[in-house]
């Protein structure tokens, strides 16, 4: 039995609990043996009685006769159905010879009263779709796995002078889809030749087979180390147009190359075939019809269970290549530009936190000599630059208006708050730029200066013509400026959480949308703003709200359990509001913000309560702080 306690206590949600409670579980619980193929229970029976816990073994999670996901020891299952009342939305059966813990659910449901079982089990629970799944969050998805676990292979290596058809042997004998080549003094530079350079830069190209590897290969090769999450590879690989990375070891040692199949399951490769359409379109009328899967896209990798922040990173990965491509279709519409500029991107995009549901906002900036001398206060309304150039001026409004009407084409939406590159607002010279960072520092109280610092915070670069600077830098420095901080934060405390009902949510209460709570103003902007300032209080601007969640609390701006609250509380959020926005597209419906709590399982509205109730805690702390003068003096 304190064989059965021990290995209990080193697992999720166990691990959280007090080893006394763990060893009653253990009393309680019954081990079962099941032979390779034997079904543990069928799909659509139930509401099952028990929760099960594999010990040795993997069973098999399986929908429609289709193996889902495949679960080792440690992981729950059957736990969706025990809690809801609901039969199983899946059949679950031994993969090889399994023994499982069978727990009975008199037993389990105490524990889950607690906060910190709760929120382990609730994230599995976050729609009807989550209500009648028995799996956890699968420990098989490649995208939460460390990438030099999903290495299939040794690396296939040649010499820079080793012919074509030679290495084209080995690669075909091996398996393998690229080749690593050492090249360089010492061979200290690794280039790469993948089944695709062969195609191309070989058969089409009419290279000789007999000429040396070297002159089809690519140099340097973009390489990850072996620590890095399959997800951020997966977005390396799409922002970058690759489809293999070598991955080093931490010495700098070649382990081996992952490709996109390594990263992706069968069905979730629809990212890396639309975004080769995308730069491939040679018409708006080419990049309208292709962008009508991004919906679909979505839809794909909401199916192959991929985490909705890794599916909003893909998005938003997929968006940045729309947008790239719109605006060198506008360019070249238009004519050489006659100064370098950038395109941003801002807000949710920026982020990568773009959903269906998303507006586009965006800004541009060229290089300058002035500052805003005579044109209008930045935020007030009138010209940004004194010493604007009409030429330079008229050129970018004609790019940006290009670009938002083309993404209107391809189904996409430009801020309707006018947060976008054909507003002067948001359109300005380098210097001008610089002038209004100084001057929101000096001067941060207009209400247009908090939305555009809001946004400016948020920027990311996305297509540059010749080099160019990035212009958010002056605002960046942020921690040197209280003044600015302290608008951070009251912008963090403009949006509350419906926590007015002890027993329901606060919701609307007349027209279209009665009955109705707004997933994104009652709980992801708080949050979102929240991680804003305390991320800039710690100076990382332009980074991902769980990036500056985690930085907060590395730098002290936020104890370690309110970062952790928000954490959590955002991932639940933000999957929640996934998960309903597929169901729209599902249906043919504009995907929106406004859900229905009754159609939430109790589970899942217990855990949202719990979150509303987190971040209304955290956002109360702060503004005793800033009622009290704290960190500002």
């Amino acid at each position: 039995m304190q064989d059965l306690a021990d290995f209990l206590g080193s697992h999720p949600p166990f691990d959280a609990v007090e080893p006394a409670d763990v060893a009653r579980v253990a009393a309680m619980a019954k081990t079962e043996y099941y032979p390779t193929g034997k079904t543990i229970f069928s799909q659509g029976t139930g509401p099952v009685e028990y929760l099960w816990v594999v010990r040795t073994g993997s069973v098999e999670i399986v929908y429609d006769r289709r193996v889902l996901d495949l679960l080792g020891p440690g992981e729950l299952f059957g736990h969706a159905s025990m809690l809801s009342g609901l039969p199983t939305g899946f059949e679950a059966r031994a993969g090889e010879d399994t023994r499982c813990c069978r727990i009975p659910a008199e037993v389990m449901r105490p524990l889950l009263a607690r906060p910190e079982v709760l929120r382990f089990v609730a994230r599995t629970m976050v729609s009807d779709r989550g209500a009648h799944a028995d799996a956890g969050t699968p420990s098989v998805d490649p995208i939460q796995r460390r990438v030099a676990t999903l290495i299939r292979r040794p690396p296939v290596l040649c010499r820079a002078d080793e012919p074509i058809r030679e290495t084209a042997r080995r690669m075909t004998a091996e398996g393998a889809s690229a080749v690593l080549v050492r090249s360089g003094e010492s061979g200290g530079t690794l280039g790469i030749v993948t089944d695709r350079d062969l195609r191309s830069r070989v058969v089409a190209a009419g290279i000789s087979p007999a000429a040396p590897i070297s002159a089809i290969m690519t140099t340097p090769a973009y390489t990850v180390t072996g620590d890095r999450l399959g997800g951020e590879v997966l977005l390396d690989m799409l922002e970058r147009g690759v489809h293999h990375i070598p991955v080093l070891s931490a010495a700098g040692d070649v382990l081996g190359v992952v490709d996109e199949g390594d990263l992706v399951a069968a069905e979730a490769r629809k990212p890396f075939l639309l975004r080769r359409a995308i730069g491939q379109a040679a018409t708006l009328a080419d990049l309208a019809a292709t962008s009508a899967d991004l919906g679909q896209m979505i839809v794909a990798l909401h199916d192959a269970r991929v985490a909705a922040e890794h599916i909003a990173a893909v998005g938003s990965v997929v968006l940045d290549a729309l947008t790239r491509r719109l605006i060198e279709l506008a360019v070249a519409d238009a004519g050489d530009p006659p100064v370098p500029f950038t395109w941003f991107a801002l807000g949710s995009l920026a982020r990568r936190e773009a959903v269906p549901s998303s507006d586009i906002d965006s800004a541009l900036a060229w290089p300058g000599t002035g500052g805003n001398p005579g044109g209008g206060e930045p935020g007030a309304g009138g010209s940004p630059d004194g010493d604007d150039d009409p030429a330079v001026r008229n050129y970018m409004t004609r790019v940006a208006e290009a670009v938002e009407n083309g993404l209107r084409a391809c189904g996409q939406r430009p801020d309707a708050h006018g947060a976008t590159a054909s507003s002067p607002l948001f359109a300005r010279s380098m210097q001008s730029w610089r002038t209004a960072a100084r001057r929101l520092s000096e001067h941060p109280a207009r209400e247009q200066a908090v939305i555009l610092v809001s946004v400016i915070v948020d920027s990311r670069p996305v297509w540059a013509a010749g080099r160019d600077d990035s212009v958010a830098g002056g605002l960046w420095e942020a921690r040197s400026h209280p003044d600015l901080l302290r608008l951070l934060a009251r912008l963090a405390l403009s949006y509350r959480p419906p926590t007015g009902f002890l027993r329901d949510f606060v919701v609307e209460h007349s027209g279209e949308r009665k009955g109705q709570l707004d997933i994104k103003h009652g709980g992801l902007i708080p949050i979102v703003d929240l991680a804003r300032w305390a991320g800039m209080s710690v100076g990382l601007a332009g980074a991902p709200t769980a990036e500056r969640l985690r930085a907060a609390e590395a730098g002290g701006t936020l104890e370690s359990s309110a970062a952790r609250m928000l954490a959590e509380a955002f991932d639940f959020i933000f999957a929640l509001r996934l998960d309903h926005q597929v169901e729209q597209l599902r249906r043919g419906e504009a995907p929106d913000d406004f859900i229905d709590p009754t159609t939430l399982n109790p589970l899942a509205r217990s855990y949202l309560r719990s979150a509303f109730r987190a971040i209304a805690s955290v956002q109360s702390g702060l503004a005793n702080e800033l009622a009290l003068g704290v960190r500002w003096g």
